[in-house]
């Protein structure tokens, strides 16, 4: 008999948390034997439970799903990492595979897929939502760089560049350089279009 595949689950959202670890638990071969609901917590909760599979979201509190994936990559390479989201944003697909995932499903995938895909993942395999694969390769790579993404971040709350300048240890001049090239690169006319744009592909 195969042994079982021990999950953690990580979610902010309980309700959302329990149904799925409640659908997981219906299946013969898989234990969910741990939860977490924020992102900063994950790491010690797969060392505990010495966990296969860990099911992420990205969107939680104390750090992303995607960072948490590249913290379990560098601490536990063993873990196998599977990212799922409501948001089927092309970048954030990207950016789950740069961190480290061997897959990236939206929660509304059927129970049996999401079954499916953590045995595929523990075995080795990658496991990618064909609509979502299709679209990232017509959006194209992520133009921003780190520092781009970094400062239009920190913009988002509305800062002044002399703000801004403050709390990313710049001077006010490379911090409108940034701002300026990031806005030039995803062709919008202002830096709160360039948040909203770069929010909406996935890439912030």
């Amino acid at each position: 008999m195969s042994r079982t595949i021990r999950v953690l689950l990580a979610e902010d959202q309980s309700m959302v948390r329990e149904a799925l670890a409640a659908l997981l638990g219906l299946e013969p071969d898989i234990e969910v034997v741990a939860q977490a609901a924020r992102g900063d917590e994950v790491l010690a909760a797969a060392r505990a439970h010495r966990v296969d599979v860990a099911l992420l979201d990205i969107e939680m509190p104390g750090m992303t799903g995607l960072d948490a994936a590249a913290q379990l990559r560098a601490e536990l390479p063993e873990v196998h990492v599977l990212v799922l989201t409501t948001f089927g944003r092309p970048g954030y697909l990207r950016r789950a595979m740069e961190s480290g995932a061997a897959a990236f499903l939206v929660k509304d995938a059927p129970a049996a897929e999401l079954a499916a895909a953590v045995r595929k993942v523990l075995a080795g395999e990658r496991v990618i939502d064909p609509t979502l694969a299709a679209v990232a390769l017509a959006e194209g790579a992520d133009p921003l760089t780190a520092r781009e993404r970094e400062v239009l971040r920190a913009a988002a709350d509305g800062a002044t560049n002399a703000e801004l300048a403050r709390t990313l240890h710049l001077s006010p001049g490379t911090v409108r350089n940034y701002l300026s090239t990031a806005i030039q690169k995803l062709a919008v006319r202002n830096r709160a279009e360039a948040v909203r744009t770069a929010r909406e592909k996935g890439w912030l």
